[in-house]
């Protein structure tokens, strides 16, 4: 076994939640999307986005625009700089940790 530092290690905490990892994600090769499309697309609601990009948000991790189109209200959601180098980061731990060969068999 290797005595070097385990990959979990680069994992990002606020990533390691499912829904906060999907909406970077879903934001990563976009320059921002509408609120509504990141809800559809990670399948949750209104309050459980709304929560999750607030706490992405006060991290740094993405940036909320309020605007109106028309009449009509829109937020807009954009991962940031810092939000991708973390998402960027740990998913090269997810895969570096998918990459690690099986514990050797036990020696006699």
């Amino acid at each position: 076994m290797s005595h070097g530092r385990h990959p979990r290690h680069d994992l990002d905490n606020a990533l390691s939640n499912g829904v906060r990892l999907s909406i970077a994600a879903a934001l990563q090769g976009v320059e921002r999307a509408e609120f509504a499309l990141v809800r559809d697309s990670v399948e949750i609601t209104d309050s459980a986005l709304s929560k999750q990009c607030a706490l992405l948000e006060s991290i740094g991790y993405i940036e909320v625009t309020k605007g109106r189109v028309g009449r009509r209200p829109r937020t807009w959601l954009a991962l940031t700089a810092a939000g991708h180098k973390a998402l960027s980061s740990h998913l090269t731990a997810l895969s570096a940790i998918a990459d690690l060969s099986t514990i050797p068999a036990e020696r006699n």
